[in-house]
């Protein structure tokens, strides 16, 4: 069994899966899933797993050098939003249009889909290296 804090085995193996610049996505129980992207689905019920909890769980195991953001959550969610400004800490944050990050899950290897239902409560992680 495990030591770290990930035990989803689908989930992990994505991760490890990952390469330098490859994304992956953590989704509100809402967010469109492209045909073709692999989905994580997590979500049990309204609000369980947070989308908070699953990002803190997923940073754990991965290295990530920038994260991608709607720029509404901002206006739409800000508690949220300053919790995630907090998780992330130093990894650099670039906004887009909440359209614009739904054509980028597109390019992602996974979108894990979490049961969160506060607005605009997603991000794209992009792989950075330990080394």
């Amino acid at each position: 069994m495990k030591k770290t804090i990930l035990i989803n085995s689908i989930l992990s193996e994505v991760i490890a899966s990952m390469g330098h610049t490859d994304t992956i996505a953590i989704a509100d129980s809402g967010l469109p899933i492209p045909k073709g992207v692999e989905r994580i689905d997590l979500a049990l019920t309204r609000g369980i797993p947070r989308f908070l909890d699953t990002l803190r769980v997923i940073l754990s195991e991965l290295c990530v050098e920038e994260a991608i953001i709607a720029s509404e959550i901002k206006e739409k969610s800000p508690e949220t939003y300053a919790e995630l400004v907090k998780i992330l800490g130093n990894i650099p944050v670039k906004e887009v249009s909440h359209e614009e990050l739904k054509v980028m899950t597109k390019e992602c290897v996974a979108v894990v889909r979490t049961g969160e239902y506060t607005p605009y409560c997603n991000i794209i992680l992009r792989s950075g290296v330990v080394f």
